[in-house]
This record gives C-alpha cells, sequence and structure tokens, in this order.
C-alpha cells in the first residue's frame, strides 16, 4: 500500500468512526421511530466503510460495532480555564439549566484531551485557547457531584491559554459568558463544576509548577 493509499484508507476510517460514533449515540437517545432508523442507517453506512478498508464482512463488523462487550470504560469530561490577569476566571451559562460553568463536556471519539476542550471553549464562549497544563483528572463519584450518572466519569481540568481570537459564541451552547473572582461567583451547574475546583485552577495559574492532581 502506497503512503497516499494508506493516508486515504485512514481518512476512511476515521470518518467511519465518527458515523459509528454518531448512529451509537443517536440510537441511545433518540425515541422518535424515525430518528432511530436514521441512526441505524448510518451505522449501516459506517460499517460499510470500515468493511471496505479493512477486508473484514459488514456482519462481522455489524456484531462487533453493536456488542457493547469487554471492559466498560469510564466516559470523559474535559473542562477548561481561561484566567485573566486579576485571576478572573472564564464561566459560561449553561442553556440546559441556566447555571454557570467551565466551558467544556464529553471528549468525541478521535479528539485528544486538548483538541476537545480546546474546541470546548472556542463553541461555548468564542475565545480561541491553547491547553497547557493538565492540572487535574478527578473521579466524578469522589468529587460528590450530582445528579449521579449511571457510568463512571473521569473528569479532566486543563488550564488553557489564550490564542488572542475572539468569535461569537454558538448560539445554541451558552446563554452568556462571564470573568468571574473566587470571591463572586455565580450561581454554579454543580453536575458539571465545583468551587474547590475552581480554586485548583487558579492555584495551578498563580504556581505554574504544582504537580497534576489525582483523586
Amino acid at each position: 500500500m502506497t503512503d497516499e493509499s494508506g493516508e486515504q484508507a485512514e481518512r476512511i476510517r476515521r470518518a467511519a468512526v465518527k458515523l459509528a460514533a454518531l448512529s451509537q449515540n443517536g440510537l441511545t437517545f433518540a425515541t422518535d421511530n424515525y430518528d432511530l432508523d436514521r441512526y441505524r442507517q448510518i451505522g449501516a453506512v459506517a460499517t460499510e466503510l470500515l468493511s471496505v478498508i479493512s477486508g473484514r464482512t459488514t456482519v462481522d463488523l455489524a456484531m462487533e460495532l453493536g456488542n457493547d462487550s469487554g471492559y466498560t470504560t469510564p466516559k470523559v469530561d474535559v473542562r477548561g480555564a481561561l484566567i485573566d490577569e486579576n485571576e478572573r476566571i472564564l464561566l459560561m451559562r449553561e442553556r440546559s439549566d441556566g447555571l454557570w460553568s467551565l466551558p467544556g463536556g464529553w471528549a468525541d471519539p478521535l479528539d485528544s484531551p486538548s483538541d476537545a476542550v480546546e474546541r470546548e471553549i472556542r463553541e461555548e464562549t468564542g475565545y480561541g485557547a491553547t491547553a497547557v497544563k493538565l492540572v487535574a483528572c478527578l473521579d466524578r463519584d469522589q468529587q460528590g457531584h450530582l445528579p449521579k450518572f449511571p457510568f463512571h466519569v473521569y473528569k479532566l481540568f486543563f488550564l488553557c491559554h489564550p490564542t488572542g481570537d475572539v468569535i461569537p459564541a454558538q448560539t445554541l451552547e451558552t446563554l452568556e459568558i462571564g470573568w468571574f473572582g473566587l470571591a463572586d461567583l455565580p450561581p454554579l451547574s454543580l453536575g458539571r463544576v465545583q468551587p474547590g475546583q475552581l480554586e485548583r485552577l487558579i492555584a495551578h495559574h498563580r504556581q505554574p509548577h504544582l504537580p497534576t492532581e489525582f483523586d
């Protein structure tokens, strides 16, 4: 296989993986029968693409993609902090509950953690950002976040630097954004972020050589 054909095969594989993830997510959360049928069709397209580039049968691949067997891994939630010269932290108000949180969300398949958090900051606040440090990797259950989820979650908190680029935030993502000091925090979406986690981020901003925290 030439380098060019190998690169094309990898691009097809990555597209198929994204389609398969979209299909699985849709089948998990959709309730409308028409939507469910569309997500099944998307899954079939992903299987066909993977079959073409791998040489495996669509039957084998469909069984593998549709069978959630093996070890169940935690979901990964990424959160990113931009902090200004006055030690104010950038927060966004969630559309789902009207409360405030660090920008972030679930990491998507094929995203690196830093890519995921940079994308979330850009989409939810409009600020360009570069992830510079993993401040903490935390077990959501041990942090006491509510409500409890029926699956395990690792929360990754990144300290980020602004790139200088600012665009309008996506209106479907965020009600509003604002800069807040620890002494004047707005009502927080405590299922997503807690005051103590914001304090950790400020501490790492003040002392960049503090070690990454695991809990």
